[in-house]
């Protein structure tokens, strides 16, 4: 999976590209790790338009990502979900859980 960061008004937002699996877990968490600890930063957005495979161990990955944003104080955003991935979110009941724009 590919990534690129943005930061704008204080959200960063973080691009990916490709196949959203468990093996891309330490690239996205470095991503991560630096956005949150960038002092600008309120928010932690990843777009995911550019997915094009999503499972169940990327929910894992989420929910990793998402505590990391709240041990930070951030807000982690999910944005552009696409259908396969939305569906995911709602088989494990994680709507209420991740904040999906």
């Amino acid at each position: 999976m590919q990534t690129s960061t943005e930061i704008i008004n204080g959200r960063a937002i973080l691009r990916l590209q490709g196949r959203f699996e468990m093996n891309a877990h330490r690239d996205l968490r470095t991503c991560c790790h630096s956005a949150l600890g960038a002092g600008e930063v309120k928010e932690l957005e990843l777009d995911l338009a550019g997915v094009e495979y999503f499972d169940s161990t990327g929910l894992g990955v989420l929910l990793l990502l998402k505590e990391k944003a709240d041990i930070a104080h951030k807000r982690f955003i999910l944005s552009n979900c696409g259908d396969a991935v939305k569906q995911m979110l709602d088989i494990a009941d994680l709507r209420e859980i991740l904040c999906v724009a």
